[in-house]
């Protein structure tokens, strides 16, 4: 499913325009990538939560030439799926 999709969704599923549905979809990305920004911590009950960490900078390896070379320190995001979510993609026979 990419951004397109999740509009058409959103538009059939609350019953609204797509430039509604677009401008909804659109404001929820942006307060979710700004808590991320901040560091925050991002729950969604039953689904799931996303959370900031900072990977640590280390020795790599360039495998073009063998080359040592260092990465640098980043920070990346983490998701960790909820119970509701993984009994959905998991359901119990």
């Amino acid at each position: 499913m990419n951004n397109v999709d999740l509009v058409s969704f959103v538009s059939e599923q609350a019953r609204l325009t797509k430039k509604d549905s677009e401008q909804a979809v659109s404001a929820f990305l942006d307060g979710l990538r700004s808590a991320l920004k901040r560091k925050e911590e991002v729950n969604f009950a039953g689904f799931g939560s996303f959370c900031v960490f900072e990977r640590a900078a280390r020795k790599g390896r360039n495998p073009k030439t063998g080359a040592d070379i260092q990465i640098a320190a980043s920070f990346q995001v983490k998701f960790k799926a909820g119970k509701s979510l993984k009994d959905a993609l998991n359901p119990k026979k």
